[in-house]
């Protein structure tokens, strides 16, 4: 039995009212969606607050899940909305954290270009790609944020980021392309790459 198989039998019991079954899911997303969450907020308590609302929304929600999709991508869509809804009520701007992009290795492929002999110098230059890649992403727009955000630092395929964002997948690899296109530009000059070299 593979995962989305599991998850499926999960939903199904947690559809029948199985409390345990629900719970189960959760602690098995409940990391997942944390550290979704903290791409967008920067307020650790805050991150728990709405990674605890997304899970009661999708509690609620639960009867109206048809797996369609798999389990976690139907999961991921419902804590980015939660998400996106929590900023827009509260006045805030959306957080790219340079240290959860950092945690996750190669942050958009960029670091690797860098040298890295743990000399002040490449940290420095470490440092200034991350913030510059985070300045970046925080100033595109929301559609090309999102799926740049999942592709790059949630590492999901073009299918369930298409489904997460509800568009087609032409859609998304558009709009990672410009995305990329973006960030390319504001990271050129530092490392030092002509305009026909995108990384």
């Amino acid at each position: 039995m593979n995962d989305r198989q599991i998850d499926r039998m999960l939903v199904e019991r947690a559809q029948k009212g199985e409390q345990k079954a629900f719970e189960m899911l959760m602690s098995k997303y409940q990391r997942r969606l944390i550290r979704l969450i903290s791409r967008f907020i920067s307020d650790e308590h805050e991150v728990n607050d709405v990674t605890q609302e997304a899970m009661i929304r999708a509690y609620r929600a639960l009867p109206n899940f048809r797996g369609e999709s798999a389990f976690y991508t139907w999961l991921y869509r419902i804590s980015i909305n939660t998400a996106k809804n929590y900023l827009a009520n509260s006045g805030k701007r959306p957080f790219v954290s340079a240290e959860a992009a950092n945690e996750e290795g190669d942050v958009l492929d960029l670091v690797d270009q860098v040298a890295d002999h743990h000399t002040p110098e490449a940290e420095m230059i470490n440092w200034e790609i991350l913030q510059t890649v985070e300045t970046a992403i925080s100033k595109l727009p929301d559609d090309l944020k999102k799926a740049i955000t999942l592709r790059e630092l949630e590492g999901m395929s073009y299918e369930e980021i298409a489904q997460i964002m509800d568009c087609p997948i032409g859609t998304v690899r558009s709009r990672i392309f410009r995305a990329r296109e973006v960030i390319a530009k504001d990271l050129r000059p530092l490392l030092d790459r002509s305009d026909d070299q995108r990384w």
